[in-house]
């Protein structure tokens, strides 16, 4: 089992891209995936050390844009409403994908977007209303008043999501070729929030519109657990996830771990996250990325590297 190390973690703390891979390489990883925090400087050093220490995968949006003040996965979105921020998000996308390229990579994970939900939760930017006002209150997720706001959000939510994903397809339909010319997938992640998208059936109906293309889904545990204590993973979430496993389009996986309802990304077995109950998932995956915070220690991520490598291995 090859386990890689999201660059994420150690981006602000190394200037340089050989000292990030050095670190990554005494820790035990085998490979890295760029994080979008990745500063164009830091590429030169990963380039002079692709032979030691590998970029398997590049999270959106790499390098960091010059106009940023930081990296976020979610600077510009390719999944919105908004036709100027999807230009933007097209630009940066294929600035990613050079960047995959040049360095050998084979999957770019992209964060799609969001349903605005803002009109339905008023002055509330997201779904942080349900958490902090009915959810941790009372800690039930089957809790009456907490489930009408839900049911109602969801609702609001199904209606704006199909309109989403017809937008969605004519931006896939324009930027999947230049992923096919350079042989590199690109995978959209689950997301910890009500307004992600796509979620696990909006995933698997997208996917299968490019059947045979270069497109897949990718994994994240810490976020599905958050998803799943929000009560957010129902039957319909299940059966897709299954289905996008069963079919082989879990391109990979981020390893992180929470507590509760959080998504804090702590080192695997920190948390709450049930790793063993993922151990199929993780040897098929084509990428198994730890992708801890930067307050999490060395030896945090050491300890889990060894437990799951044994895990792994025992399965």
């Amino acid at each position: 089992m090859k386990f890689a190390l999201s660059t994420n973690w150690c981006n602000r703390k190394y200037d340089s891209g050989e000292e990030i891979a050095d670190k990554a390489l005494e820790l035990g990883f085998k490979a890295l995936e760029l994080g979008f925090r990745t500063t164009p400087e830091q590429l030169v050093g990963f380039s002079r050390r692709i032979d030691v220490m590998p970029v398997e995968s590049v999270h959106a949006f790499c390098p960091v844009p010059i106009s940023a003040p930081d990296g976020s996965p979610e600077l510009y979105s390719l999944a919105s409403f908004d036709e100027n921020e999807r230009a933007m998000a097209r630009i940066h996308l294929l600035k990613t994908l050079d960047v995959a390229s040049d360095l050998g990579a084979k999957t770019i994970v992209l964060h799609a977007g969001r349903i605005p939900l803002s009109t339905f939760f008023a002055k509330n930017r997201n779904s942080q209303f349900l958490l902090d006002k009915l959810l941790v209150a009372k800690g039930d997720v089957k809790d009456g008043k907490y489930l009408k706001v839900l049911n109602a959000a969801l609702k609001v939510r199904a209606k704006r999501a199909k309109r989403l994903t017809n937008i969605f397809l004519k931006e896939l339909d324009f930027i999947l070729p230049n992923f096919e010319k350079k042989g590199i997938a690109l995978a959209l992640e689950n997301l910890p929030f009500l307004e992600g998208y796509p979620n696990e059936k909006e995933s698997l109906e997208i996917i299968n519109k490019f059947k045979g293309s270069n497109l897949f889904a990718w994994f994240d545990t810490g976020h599905h657990r958050v998803r799943e204590m929000h009560g957010w993973i129902d039957e319909e979430a299940k059966l897709a996830l299954d289905k996008l496993e069963e079919l082989s389009l879990i391109r990979g996986m981020h390893l992180n771990d929470v507590k509760d309802y959080y998504d804090d990304h702590f080192a695997p077995g920190d948390g709450n996250v049930d790793f063993s109950a993922l151990s199929n998932m993780i040897q098929k995956a084509k990428h198994v990325v730890f992708e801890p915070k930067s307050h999490v220690s060395e030896e945090s991520i050491q300890k889990s590297l060894s437990h799951l490598t044994f895990l792994s291995i025992k399965q």
